[in-house]
Order: C-alpha cells, then structure tokens, then sequence
C-alpha cells in the first residue's frame, strides 16, 4: 500500500470508531507498505485511559513482530497525536509519523492537550497535579543495579 492508501485506512479506522462509542482516532503502523497493526481509540470501550489509537497500534505491532523496537516501520495517524503518543512513538523508535488532522481540529472536537504541554514546562511545584520528588537516594539503587546488571536489554 502507498502513503496514501495507508493514510485513509487510518481515517477509516477513526470514523469506524465513533460508530463503535470509541474516540475518533485510528492509526496504522505499517513496515514496506504492509499494514503490521492498526487500531482505533478505545478508551471509552475499555475504561483505559491509554488505550488512543497510537498506543493500540504500537502494542499490536510489538506484539506481532516480537520486539519493543519498532524501527523500520511507519505510523499513520488521523491526527497529531497527543504527548502521550508521541513521546510512545519515539520510544518505540519509528522511522517516521505521518498524520492528517492536527491538534487544533482535536481542540476544536473537545480534545484538548494544550493543558499537558503547559504543565511540563512548569517548575513540579507549579503544576495543578500536586508533583513532589522524594526518596531520590533510595530510588538510584535501581539504576546503579541496572548499571551492573550484565544482562541487560538496552532500550
């Protein structure tokens, strides 16, 4: 399948979705073409407040290519995604993102992120979420383990 072709079976998945009481977003991720997943938002049809149409597609495709490392495939999404999924998109390391509607056409339908990009900029005891760090010492024994732990899976 061509850019194109992916692209609307992405939007296809969004509208699909509504119809289903999901959230208007779909997403494929796709390796030379070949659709690897694609899914919709489900966080009204499972109670998870994870579950955008990104994220859904990053966990099937994991899960069918047996890696965490998505690199050398694409995702399609029918929107910008939010912070949440693109922060997820790097992790999982694809190549490249490609969207159609943006983060004003979700602001304009009642999904508004503006408030997450807002707060991280912000010093912890700014945010509205009441942030305080604690136990900082406590918590790098995890990580000076994870330093000398030989057998380790980067990621």
């Amino acid at each position: 399948m061509d850019k194109n072709e992916l692209m609307k079976q992405a939007i296809k998945r969004s509208v699909e979705s509504v119809a289903k009481g999901g959230g208007p977003f779909g997403a494929i991720i796709a390796k030379d073409g070949e659709v690897i997943a694609e899914a919709s938002n489900s966080v009204t049809l499972t109670n998870d407040p994870t579950a955008h149409a990104e994220i859904n597609a990053i966990r099937q495709a994991t899960q069918k290519l047996g890696t965490f490392d998505l690199s050398g495939c694409e995702i399609y999404s029918s929107c910008e995604p939010c912070p949440m999924c693109l922060g997820a998109i790097y992790w999982a390391r694809l190549d490249k993102l490609y969207f159609a509607g943006t983060k004003t056409d979700a602001m304009e339908a009642g999904f508004d992120d503006s408030f997450i990009y807002d707060e991280l900029k912000l010093d912890y005891a700014d945010r509205k979420l009441y942030t305080r760090q604690m136990m900082r010492e406590k918590a790098k024994e995890a990580f000076d383990k994870w330093r000398n732990f030989e057998e380790k899976i980067d990621y």
